[in-house]
């Protein structure tokens, strides 16, 4: 039997346990493969992670979850990496295994050359999944059909690879490798940035003298936009600590586009408006491409299909190609959504 301990019992981490415990006794005839034990500073996340069963057993202190451990998972935030990867190089087992799932990497790889002995084994993870919720919301599923990055330290086995590489198949996730700098680069405009633009639009709303009287008008607009901030401070901070420069440049290139949207519309004019017009339009189609790629034929890259079930196939690639699914009259056309006697025009065949 392999001993897995998992390092940090939060939404990640308990869903791995939940995953690869489904993965080693799937088909209930045979006993488990893998015994799963967990460790987190918060005995409420282990009492917790231990009770849904995304573990085994749990530990009171790091290095009773590392000693016998054949392969450590590190699913803690990035900050406290450093001091794992130490308890690691100095209790883990010769040849153990070893990987974490953290949001960004080159530093995590820069402390594991450094810290980690010949002897182990480190090979980096991102999964490119997640909630706002922390142990609470750990699912066996979060992981199906998401892409995980993997970043293995040049002096990673093979045999340490495939191991990395089969714990990603067995949570159905699909595996890529990709180099830390060019991940860090990535995953900030993509992932960093976002979280705080939701940051931002929830302090700037929420801090207005108006905010008792507005937040009574709010509605899916706001709640999306804002999901991102109710997620964990402690991971924000050490994501921002860890990979600042990517993030600045990213902001800065964001911000100067917020400022020509700003700018279009302050002025306010015919001209003006149309050029905001043909902004709003690249961005819609934009999406729409990133909305409709395909894993493979009849599988949608991104999770979106509940966006395009309403509509047919032809529909879907009319937006792609040709612009948006929804072809309302602009304003002062002389036509609205609704005719006089309340019905809406027939669509456009």
């Amino acid at each position: 039997m392999q001993h897995v301990s998992i390092i940090g019992l939060g939404l990640i981490g308990a869903s791995i346990g939940l995953g690869l415990r489904r993965w080693a006794t799937d088909d209930g005839k045979r006993p488990p493969v893998i015994e799963l034990t967990g460790f987190d500073i918060d005995l409420t996340h282990q009492g917790y992670a231990k009770k849904i069963k995304a573990v085994d057993r749990t530990e009171w202190n790091l290095r009773g979850a590392i000693e016998r451990a054949d392969m450590i998972v590190i699913a803690t935030p990035v900050g406290a990496v450093r001091e794992v990867l130490t308890a690691i190089a100095e209790y883990g087992k010769y040849g153990v295994v070893v990987t974490d799932t953290c949001s960004t990497k080159a530093a995590v790889m820069s402390w594991a050359r450094e810290v980690l002995p010949s002897s182990v084994h480190f090979v980096g993870g991102h999964p490119m999944a997640g909630k706002t919720q922390s142990v609470e919301g750990a699912d066996a599923d979060l992981f199906k059909g998401a892409t995980w990055c993997v970043t293995p330290l040049v002096s990673a086995s093979e045999d340490a690879v495939q191991t990395v590489l089969g714990m990603i198949a067995a949570l159905g996730a699909e595996p890529l490798f990709i180099d830390a700098d060019e991940h860090d680069s990535y995953v900030a405009g993509i992932s960093h940035v976002p979280f705080l633009l939701s940051i931002a639009l929830m302090r700037v709303v929420s801090r207005d003298p108006s905010w008792r009287d507005v937040q009574r008008l709010t509605a899916s607009g706001f709640r999306d936009a804002t999901r991102l901030a109710a997620g964990s401070p402690e991971m924000y901070r050490d994501i921002c600590a860890t990979n600042g420069e990517n993030i600045a440049r990213w902001l800065d290139a964001t911000l100067a586009e917020l400022q020509h949207l700003r700018d279009l519309i302050a002025v306010g004019n015919e001209e003006t408006i149309s050029t905001l017009g043909k902004a709003f339009e690249e961005a819609r189609d934009a999406r729409a491409a990133w909305a409709t790629q395909e894993r493979r034929p009849g599988e949608l890259l991104q999770d979106t299909a509940s966006e395009l079930a309403n509509f047919s196939f032809g529909q879907q690639m009319q937006q792609l190609f040709f612009g948006s699914l929804f072809r309302w009259p602009r304003p002062g056309s002389g036509t609205s959504k609704e005719d006089s006697q309340g019905k809406r025009p027939p669509e456009r065949r």
